[in-house]
């Protein structure tokens, strides 16, 4: 004969520690001292896909502002935006929108 199984009481959880999914991520690029504006327009346009125009003012963000955003979407995306940015030499963060 097996004992009786017991219930197992669960502690509630701790919601500082739950991650909204349904908050996009955005992906940052900053400003260095290296690139030339023309190549940051350039890795814009050819890594998002982005006009000429649209390209040349999220670069002028970035050379005024100190940084832009230049896309957004899911962690997974983020991650691999950044690491294309990254592999294309520009220094880029990833962080959710608040």
């Amino acid at each position: 004969m097996r004992p009786a199984e017991q219930p197992v009481i669960a502690d509630e959880p701790n919601t500082s520690d739950v991650v909204d999914l349904d908050t996009p991520w955005i992906v940052l690029v900053w400003n260095d001292p290296i690139n030339l504006m023309s190549y940051v327009t350039f890795v814009l346009q050819k890594l998002f896909g982005y006009s000429n125009e649209k390209a040349t003012e999220l670069m002028l963000d970035v050379h005024e502002k100190g940084r832009a955003v230049v896309a957004n979407g899911s962690r997974e995306r983020a991650e691999l935006d950044v690491y294309r940015l990254h592999d294309h030499g520009l220094w880029a963060t990833m962080q959710q929108d608040s």
